[in-house]
């Protein structure tokens, strides 16, 4: 029997037993029969000519047919039907014909049924990776809706609840002012309780301008000679009763590049040092120590700020950096800016990081782990370029005028901000 002959004789049984088996219902086995009829047709064409272009068309349709359930689901169905197609020709081969004339069809069919099963799994691989890749740019697009609402919300937030606090702040001094000349010196203490409550929310709100401005790219940087080592005494002297209250120890070590003069937003950069080293003291349980240190690099100075904490697990060094990054249950964080783990809006390392890379800087974080018993402690590094010349060309002059004084400045500092003498920065 010739091998064309094989072909005719196997084309009923075959179609009947794999639309039989594969398809359930006989609406669905009807549509699914026409489906294989068109196949084994193309697949007599591809045995008599060699050329399996001729069952591209068909393997094209079924490999981008999977339905969104399937994709959704990961099933890989049209490869799973293609697969056992191969088992049930080579049954039906050995059911229909004879020991030879199967063997020899079965001999020029498997490698062409073979080579179909690899061009439709790639084509179901493609229309998966095609979807998961539409699903990626959805959920992408809806965080990035959601960061936009976000940025929004602070944004309006922030800016409302300031007038109505600037009221509140003035008319809660005249009344300060108002109980102390009184014969009434409780009410000057509720009342000053209430400015200390105006004031940390003065804070929360700049705060959340700033975050504001960083996610909009709004923020603007007054760059000026700034000497490093005087950002130190300020907040040497500026934490040390905080410190002295937790009985904790500040130690600012003098290292290569703590005495240069570099190109910077003073301001902004004492406001991220300052945040850094007061979450260092948050996270340091009483009479731990926090260490500024560093070390001159090219082109950067790199300042290195270490606690003896309770240190960061190593999944949540990124999460610390975002806005509203909290780690752990926040109702069980105490009250207040520097008591051990105290609680806050998670909105001080986000602004640190955003007024560092606005300096073409960047910040990250060191720690082997969280553990409130062993306090692997946790190591912040923040580098910095050395600009040491101003962008602006009109502000070459001014910058020169700050390098001639120089000596002048530090004299006056020295005698202003030095520290106490138990500090190493002295």
């Amino acid at each position: 029997m010739t091998l064309q002959i094989s072909l005719q004789k196997l084309h009923d049984p075959w179609v009947e037993r794999i639309s039989r088996e594969l398809a359930s219902g006989e609406g669905v086995r009807a549509g699914f029969s026409e489906q294989l009829v068109r196949f084994y047709e193309l697949l007599e064409q591809t045995v008599m000519t060699g050329d399996t272009a001729w069952l591209d068309p068909i393997l094209y349709d079924w490999g981008r047919s999977p339905t969104e359930t399937n994709l959704e689901e990961g099933d890989y169905y049209v490869s799973f039907v293609v697969n056992r197609m191969i088992a049930l020709t080579i049954e039906t081969a050995r059911d229909t014909l004879n020991k030879k004339d199967a063997l020899e069809l079965l001999a020029a069919v498997i490698p062409i049924l073979t080579h179909s099963l690899s061009v439709v799994v790639r084509y179901e691989m493609e229309t998966r990776v095609a979807h998961i890749s539409n699903e990626l740019g959805k959920t992408q697009e809806k965080l990035q809706q959601l960061d936009r609402n976000k940025s929004n919300f602070i944004s309006v937030a922030a800016h409302e609840l300031k007038t109505p606090l600037t009221l509140i702040e003035g008319y809660t001094s005249m009344m300060v002012d108002v109980a102390q000349s009184s014969e009434e010196p409780q009410m000057a203490n509720y009342l000053n309780g209430v400015e200390t409550g105006i004031h940390r929310l003065r804070h929360i709100i700049d705060d959340m301008i700033d975050v504001s401005l960083i996610d909009n790219n709004l923020l603007t940087l007054n760059f000026q000679p700034v000497w490093v080592s005087h950002m130190f005494n300020l907040l040497f002297n500026e934490l040390k009763k905080t410190v002295d209250e937790r009985k904790q120890t500040l130690t600012i070590k003098s290292f290569e590049g703590s005495e240069i003069m570099i190109y910077a937003d003073s301001e902004r950069l004492y406001q991220a040092l300052h945040n850094v080293v007061s979450n260092a003291i948050k996270y340091t349980p009483d009479n731990g120590t926090i260490t500024i240190n560093g070390r001159l690099l090219p082109g950067f100075v790199e300042i290195i700020v270490a606690d003896t904490g309770i240190g960061i697990s190593p999944e949540h060094q990124a999460i610390i950096f975002e806005k509203f990054g909290q780690l752990g249950r926040t109702d069980l964080h105490s009250s207040g800016k520097t008591k051990f783990k105290g609680g806050g809006p998670g909105l001080g390392l986000p602004i640190t990081r955003g007024i560092i890379e606005a300096h073409g800087g960047t910040i990250w974080v060191e720690s082997e782990g969280h553990d409130e018993v062993k306090l692997n402690g946790s190591k912040f590094h923040i580098l910095l370029p050395t600009r040491t010349e101003p962008t602006d060309p009109s502000m070459t002059k001014f910058f020169g005028q700050f390098e001639v004084n120089k000596k002048d400045v530090e004299t006056e500092s020295s005698v202003k901000e030095t520290p106490p003498t138990n500090n190493p920065a002295a």
